[in-house]
């Protein structure tokens, strides 16, 4: 079947010496991967490899089988041209490690159209702003959303959030979060992107970030930790 949609680029791996194994986020069809031959042999490589650099969004035409096997692209085109994302020291590590996230927590192979227009929308805003040093956290947070496990925020008034169910209760049972912590996590649910940047200081950023880590651990079956997160907090400290 010959498919022509948008995609976002989760991982590239290179393949024996010359190739490389791209899975992408499409918009017509959930989770894809695709096999790039000659990707590094071409007089042209450094073009084409471009075009997978983590979370890049490209305009696709491809051939999808469908048979759990590796599909083949046509045709590829930048659908999004970044100006900062790629070369700008704190976007990339974050585009990086975010890229990890994904990649871990989009496991089925079906169109999921409402995460997709979410996740090109937040990047567009991200290549276009300078600061963005919550981007990560409110990004993962509102991707749970379209992920089946955002916190139910019904009786948010109550002092713990309880990580396995999701919940507010007011009790501090063994999985939930401390009163300081459930307090940077409800401050954390009313930001938007646009909304100060500076409203947590770096230790409140790191607290947030393996709540959110923790979090996806508990709702995502053989979730793995991003080996980039290190690197992300080196870039943030």
């Amino acid at each position: 079947m010959l498919v022509k949609t948008k995609a976002i680029v989760i991982s590239a791996l290179k393949f024996q010496e010359k190739s490389l194994i791209v899975k992408c986020f499409t918009l017509s069809n959930g989770l894809k991967s695709y096999f790039v031959r000659d990707a590094f042999s071409s007089r042209k490589a450094s073009q084409k490899i471009a075009y997978f650099q983590p979370l890049s969004i490209l305009e696709i035409e491809a051939v999808h089988k469908n048979k759990g096997t590796l599909e083949n692209f046509k045709e590829i085109k930048t659908a999004v041209p970044f100006q900062s994302i790629h070369t700008d020291l704190v976007k990339s590590t974050m585009v990086m490690f975010l890229s990890e996230m994904l990649h871990h927590s989009i496991q089925e192979e079906e169109k999921n159209e409402s995460l997709f227009i979410f996740l090109e929308t937040a990047l567009t805003w991200l290549d276009h702003h300078d600061e963005v040093f919550n981007f990560h956290l409110i990004l993962l947070l509102e991707s749970t959303k379209y992920l089946g496990f955002y916190p139910d925020i019904s009786e948010i008034d109550l002092p713990f959030f309880e990580m396995n169910e999701g919940v507010f209760t007011l009790f501090h049972e063994a999985s939930a979060l401390t009163e300081h912590e459930t307090n940077l996590l409800k401050k954390l649910i009313d930001l938007k992107f646009e909304n100060d940047q500076k409203i947590f200081h770096v230790i409140e950023r790191q607290i947030l970030l393996k709540i959110l880590i923790d979090y996806y651990s508990f709702h995502l079956e053989g979730f793995k930790k991003p080996k980039s997160l290190e690197v992300l907090k080196e870039v943030f400290s």
